[in-house]
């Protein structure tokens, strides 16, 4: 007999308890990530992440748990769904709340949920608990983004409708050496690459990269600033608040890598990203004066090279950006799973993504053909 418990804080789950079974590889899903995103006042219920984490126990033990929230809102997803809750709306119909299972800001694919049970026996369970609990809080739907492929496959098996949608990932082959990741390019590729590496030398600006363990309140400070410049120039303010990095920092260090622009020795831009034993997850960026081609280097060669010199499988700048294809980054699916508590509502969104994901893995074929590599 299983039995579901619903949290609304991630502090009543022990840390331990939950990174053992969730690992401490990939950061996004450690206790420490979540736990800072609620204690930093970046998630909860005034900014429309409501949590509602579920832990299954049995026999008195917790043998697996799994992020939750109630959202008033589809900010900050990266899946985008606001032509659904339009059509809603236009049926006087509520489409929020809504349960989502998601790494909050983060559209960084990867397991969503941790257990020591199989598949077989957990997913029933769990999906008919997701039902029912979206019965009581009277959610439209139920939202499940950038699972691992395990983990979409097991949704899907029990009724969930698939969404394919892409990224842009760059993979290390073996390189040696960035010029010899250069030197898998064609010709003209190769020279566009070196060109705007060398802009950023002419211009003078100089780039650091600093471990957690090696960034100050002071670069941290100038960091949050890039970071809310970011948002500010579209008129609104950052998803996170300051205490947030303050905590990763803390808590997190060893999986930090903050790449620092300084032009005449004062801080001009700054790009923060996380990491696991084989990937790098480009996150947050912003910048306080605008050179040609910094957002290339800060973001992208800059992650490449920290991912040949220490060894990195993979390199996730983040969502969006067709301009990443011609830097070396690969076109790839990404999956997220719906469940749609409205008969009607279910059948047109199933044929809506059918289509959707014709066209997305067309796209997928044709943007291929535009990465920067020699032709074998």
């Amino acid at each position: 007999m299983l039995n579901i418990h619903v949290h609304h804080s991630l502090d009543e789950i022990d840390a331990h308890c939950w990174n053992a079974l969730c690992g401490t590889d990939y950061p996004f899903l450690r206790h420490e990530f979540l736990q800072a995103l609620e204690q930093s006042g970046s998630v909860c219920a005034e900014t429309g992440w409501q949590p509602l984490h579920l832990r299954l126990e049995q026999d008195g033990s917790t043998v697996a748990v799994m992020p939750l929230y109630l959202k008033s809102h589809s900010y900050g997803e990266y899946v985008f769904d606001w032509a659904w809750a339009d059509a809603y709306q236009q049926h006087g119909l509520d489409y929020y709340p809504k349960l989502v299972t998601a790494i909050p800001f983060t559209p960084a694919w990867g397991p969503r949920l941790g257990s020591r049970l199989p598949d077989a026996e957990l997913m029933p369970l769990l999906a008919q608990g997701l039902k029912t609990l979206a019965e009581r809080t009277g959610a439209s739907s139920w939202h499940g983004l950038f699972p691992s492929p395990a983990q979409q496959q097991a949704w899907v098996a029990e009724g969930l409708l698939p969404r394919l949608g892409c990224q842009y990932h760059w993979f290390n082959e073996d390189y040696r050496s960035f010029d010899d990741f250069l030197a898998h390019c064609s010709s003209r590729k190769r020279k566009n690459l070196r060109k705007e590496r060398q802009k950023i030398v002419r211009h003078g600006v100089k780039l650091r990269r600093l471990s957690g363990e090696q960034i100050s309140d002071a670069q941290l400070a100038q960091f949050y600033r890039f970071y809310q410049l970011t948002y500010l120039k579209r008129g609104r303010r950052g998803y996170l608040t300051a205490e947030f990095f303050q905590l990763l920092r803390e808590r997190m260090p060893q999986q930090l890598l903050l790449v620092l622009a300084e032009y005449q020795d004062q801080p001009v831009a700054g790009a923060l990203s996380l990491r696991s034993s084989d990937t790098l997850y480009g996150r947050y960026w912003g910048c306080l004066d605008e050179f040609d081609s910094l957002h290339f280097e800060t973001c992208y060669y800059q992650g490449i090279e920290y991912c040949i010199e220490q060894g990195l499988k993979r390199f996730d700048p983040g969502a969006q950006g067709e301009h990443k294809i011609q830097r070396g980054f690969r076109p790839i699916e990404t999956w997220s799973c719906h469940w749609i508590r409205e008969p009607g509502f279910r059948a047109a969104i199933e044929q809506y993504l059918a289509e959707e994901a014709a066209l997305v893995r067309e796209q997928i074929e044709e943007l291929s053909e535009l990465l920067p590599f020699r032709k074998e």
